[in-house]
């Protein structure tokens, strides 16, 4: 697995307040697992189609 830099989680958390703001229906939490899902499948797709 990949190291996380440091300064990359400083900058994702940076407007962090309370837990709702990782947790929370707008949270990171949220938003990182819809990007990474997104890049997996565009991932896939592009595989399939070579």
């Amino acid at each position: 697995m990949r190291d996380i830099r440091p300064e990359l989680l400083d900058e994702l958390l940076s407007g962090y307040e309370k837990p709702s703001d990782l947790l929370g229906e707008d949270g990171i939490f949220r938003a990182l697992k819809k990007r990474l899902l997104e890049r997996a499948l565009n991932a896939e797709l592009s595989n399939i189609c070579e």
